[in-house]
């Protein structure tokens, strides 16, 4: 049973992943809701945002408000894109394909994550706005070369290399519900875990209609698609570097992004390698614990860079008012991960684009209460931020 998005009670993003709760096996869920180790920094990437207080001008008519927002020369009609999130068919069938095509609905872009359980070619021909195409170097360097062609002929227009994943993050809720015993096709590993799967009838009929446990078929190895259980070990092996920009901008020849940004140090080494924006991204918290939430460190990252590239954030937006506040303190545009996959767990494609709407609702409530008509007028004399930031 697919949840009604569009009852009157879901009415934010809240909504959305308790309904995501009730559908998919707790497994599942949890791959989507947890952060890594005691999940500091994912309690503290949505609570920063708290500490940020706005400072409206009042008495200002705002009959309307754009919201358009530039990224690499191309346009976007909200300022938030969708970010990669990985095994999204997982979520519900077709996941990807779903996102996309609901980006593409708004006016807005979609980021593809590698571990896509869709071809980029049907991600891509899914949406007619700009598509980003998110590297791994699963496989090794002449496996990404392969997938560089690939997205480049389907039409993505800007590839964006994740720099924090030398190895994945430990995921405690991952350890505890049997991820690893219940990839392992082995009945008595499996069968402590498997009562939560059959507990969610509706979920397991559509996953197993939509071909069960999926192989990600853009990272194409010598006997077929990478498996689900390769990914670990494939990580450890293809670790992105500074020195990886080189090939990957020589063989992709047009815009790339740096994914995974947390000190203007290393901003400034992306500026200086040549790439053409960078993400402010601490991995949605899933990564290494304990780091600073993404907005927290962001004024940090936008003095580095001085203007000399586009700056954009992600992590802890579950709200219009998250982007504005970001957008205030010299993000670009903000990419949203988690709301839109709650969305899209919840009810497939309905459920983005009831996620895409919520936001969409949030930020034009709050620039009109601002009093600001446009999200390129926002700067820093709409907010206060606390003193302990201002060393930045």
């Amino acid at each position: 049973m697919v949840a009604n998005v569009a009852a009157p009670n879901v009415v934010n993003i809240s909504d959305l992943r308790e309904l995501a709760k009730r559908r998919l096996p707790k497994m599942v869920f949890d791959y989507i809701d947890s952060g890594a180790d005691r999940e500091q920094t994912l309690a503290q990437n949505c609570s920063a945002f708290n500490e940020i207080l706005f400072r409206p001008r009042c008495a200002v008519a705002t009959p309307s408000c754009d919201l358009n927002i530039s990224v690499l020369d191309e346009k976007f009609e909200l300022p938030f894109i969708l970010a990669p999130v990985g095994s999204s068919r997982m979520f519900y069938p077709r996941g990807e394909v779903l996102a996309a095509r609901e980006a593409g609905n708004a006016g807005t872009g979609y980021t593809l994550s590698t571990l896509s359980g869709c071809r980029l070619e049907d991600v891509k021909s899914a949406t007619n706005c700009p598509a980003w195409y998110q590297l791994y170097l699963l496989g090794g360097r002449d496996v990404a070369l392969k997938t560089i062609e690939r997205a480049k002929v389907a039409g993505f227009s800007a590839i964006v290399v994740t720099i924090d994943t030398p190895i994945s993050g430990l995921r405690e809720r991952d350890v505890r519900n049997g991820t690893k015993e219940l990839l392992s096709r082995n009945i008595l590993k499996m069968y402590p875990y498997l009562f939560q799967m059959l507990v969610k009838p509706c979920w397991l009929v559509q996953w197993l209609g939509d071909g069960g446990l999926m192989e990600f078929p853009n990272v194409e190895l010598e006997d077929g698609p990478m498996g689900y259980t390769e990914i670990g070990p494939a990580l450890e092996e293809s670790v992105v570097t500074w020195n990886d920009l080189e090939w990957i901008r020589e063989a992709w020849g047009g815009k790339i992004i740096v994914k995974g940004v947390h000190i203007g140090d290393d901003a400034r080494k992306a500026i200086d390698l040549g790439v053409d924006a960078i993400v402010v991204s601490n991995h949605g918290a899933r990564q290494l614990d304990s780091v600073a939430p993404t907005i927290r460190v962001l004024p940090e990252i936008v003095k580095a860079v001085n203007g000399d590239i586009d700056v954009l954030l992600d992590g802890g937006i579950r709200r219009g008012g998250d982007v504005i506040k970001a957008l205030c303190l010299g993000a670009k545009g903000v990419l949203i991960g988690r709301s839109y996959a709650y969305g899209l767990a919840a009810g497939g494609g309905a459920g983005v684009a009831r996620a895409i709407e919520i936001i969409r609702a949030d930020i034009l409530r709050t620039m009109k209460l601002l009093g600001c008509d446009s999200v390129n007028k926002l700067d820093r004399s709409f907010v206060t931020i606390p003193d302990s930031w201002n060393h930045y």
